[in-house]
């Protein structure tokens, strides 16, 4: 019988395959999230299962506080995240986490990544933000909903619009993206990972390299996203 939820089960099927097939995961590493605003749910991949081995009734569907709505399996242990920044962020409405390599060695770096080159400002004008590791108090409470607080409140301390700036850097852990649907939250962790290679490319060959001038910065993201943009039919 076909669940009320199946559209997002569906989606977030199709999604969360899309991360081995960019070489964003490795195992069972990482995670894609989708949500039903008007029933206040979402849909997330089950703990610990090969992605070669996912069908569509393995799709936990749970509630904003993380509760399990519909599934036999346990969701992903990073549920309460995802569950955070579903009920503080209203527009976003799909999660990618993952362990992909470069992202990653950023984030265990603590470093932000700069806007070094034209790929990066078509995406935001910022420099890709690096949660500091949370202190021993929060690691030892709820760690999962804590991540999804160290994710919000790096936002607001660095003044940035999560619909502007779709990607983070979780210090000593790992890299989250959001978009207004899984295929964007998708593309945004694929373009992240790319951003992340190429600047520590740029970073081996010229140590001394400087980020991107501001003006060449605006003019690549107000050409993709400004209201005169062109890029694109």
């Amino acid at each position: 019988m076909s669940s009320i939820f199946q559209k997002i089960k569906e989606e977030c099927l199709l999604a969360n395959l899309e991360l081995p097939k960019l070489d964003l995961v490795l195992f069972t590493f990482g995670n894609v999230s989708v949500v039903d605003r008007t029933n206040k749910v979402f849909a997330i991949k089950p703990s610990g299962i090969p992605y070669e081995n996912l069908t569509i009734e393995d799709m936990v569907i749970v509630d904003f506080e993380g509760k399990v709505v519909e599934g036999k399996l346990k969701p992903s242990s990073d549920t309460h995240s995802h569950a955070v920044l579903y009920k503080h962020w209203e527009k976003i409405g799909s999660i990618v986490h993952t362990h992909s390599t470069y992202a990653t060695a950023w984030a265990q770096s603590l470093r932000d990544i700069p806007v070094y080159g034209t790929t990066h400002a078509d995406y935001t004008i910022a420099a890709i933000p690096c949660a500091a590791p949370m202190n021993d108090e929060k690691i030892k409470g709820d760690y999962e909903i804590e991540t999804g607080h160290q994710i919000i409140d790096c936002f607001k301390e660095r003044n940035l619009d999560y619909q502007e700036v779709e990607m983070i850097l979780v210090g000593s852990h790992a890299p989250f993206t959001w978009g207004k649907d899984a295929k964007k939250a998708v593309h945004n962790s694929a373009v992240l990972e790319f951003i992340a290679k190429t600047a520590l490319y740029t970073e081996q060959i010229n140590k001394e390299a400087n980020p991107m001038k501001d003006s060449l910065i605006e003019k690549h993201f107000q050409r993709k996203h400004g209201p005169n943009s062109y890029y694109g039919q």
